[in-house]
């Protein structure tokens, strides 16, 4: 199951790059982070099925994997509902993430990356109708329903 996990985040970081250089969507602050909660399952993932751990093991394993994607479903659902708001409640476009990161400490470009800005409310792609971070949230849901099986199964 852990496999079947990590490969599942691979196959959407590889969406995310596919949808990043072909497709030509450049990621916002937001969509980064929700990438680094899909990377962070993934890894997650990818260790417990690594270290094929016991039963006590899985459980804390699937602890972890949960955490990682409670982090990034949170990111999805704030992305979401930035998207949501009327035009005149969203937010000011804010400068670049790398700039960010060059000048501020991480705390500040955490505190003004959850804030949002303009570029994060953008529907620049949809599918069925629903945009990207809607997407990224019911792979979130999938992954977490995984890791729970995981966590409460009894062998």
């Amino acid at each position: 199951m852990f496999f079947l996990i990590a490969a599942a985040c691979a196959g959407a970081m590889g969406f995310a790059l596919y949808a990043q250089h072909v497709l030509g969507l450049e990621p916002c602050p937001l969509c980064i982070f929700q990438r680094v909660g899909v990377i962070s399952v993934g890894v997650i993932a990818l260790l417990a099925g690594l270290v094929n751990p016991g039963r006590a093991g899985t459980r804390v394993w699937g602890v972890l994997g949960l955490l990682a994607g409670l982090g990034g479903i949170s990111v999805s659902l704030r992305q979401l509902w930035l998207q949501s708001l009327p035009a005149e409640q969203v937010p000011a476009c804010g400068p670049g993430l790398d700039y960010l990161m060059e000048t501020s400490p991480f705390w500040d470009v955490l505190s003004k990356v959850f804030k949002g800005s303009g570029e994060c409310a953008a529907v620049d792609w949809t599918f069925l109708g629903q945009a990207m971070p809607f997407w990224v949230a019911v792979f979130f849901l999938g992954v977490m329903a995984m890791l729970v099986w995981q966590v409460v199964r009894k062998d």
